[in-house]
């Protein structure tokens, strides 16, 4: 009888401390931040901007089915600017490309040569017009909330 009492006594201890443990005291989890992303340079207000967060090169700059997250952004006819906000991001290494989609169609149009017909930019001002940018070219630290400003080149 008192050996199976010790053991009741231990499991409900044990009980006790799972409890307390999994319950009260916070999860350790990464620090989240937020990104606000300003798009300035848009040659009008049609349809919309389009903004990708990538955290690796897998599927920079052109697969946004790849991108950690994507958002659309409504062009503000005075500034000709857009704004998005990607919130709960964890602290990383990310690029971003944006691209403004005129004819609202979701994609990057281009012409026979491909040559983009839309305009297009990426953080770090690493979309150049002879080539598409890199990952690398694009990448940047998120340790803090931060703004960073992408200029759209048609």
């Amino acid at each position: 009888m008192r050996f199976r009492s010790r053991i009741n006594s231990a499991s409900l201890v044990f009980a006790i401390l799972s409890y307390l443990f999994t319950t009260l005291l916070p999860a350790q989890s990464p620090s989240s931040v937020t990104l606000t992303v300003h798009i300035v340079n848009a040659r009008n207000a049609n349809g919309m901007v389009r903004v990708a967060l990538f955290h690796s090169a897998e599927g920079f700059p052109g697969d946004a089915s790849k991108a950690l997250r994507t958002q659309p952004a409504k062009i503000d006819p005075q500034t000709l600017s857009a704004k998005a906000v990607f919130s709960g991001i964890p602290q990383g290494t990310y690029a971003v490309m944006v691209f403004h989609d005129e004819n609202n169609n979701g994609k990057l149009d281009k012409n026979m040569l491909g040559i983009p017909k839309e305009g297009y930019g990426a953080s770090n001002s690493a979309a150049k017009k002879m080539h598409a940018p890199a990952f690398d070219e694009a990448k940047f630290s998120l340790t803090s909330d931060q703004s960073v400003e992408v200029k759209l080149i048609y």
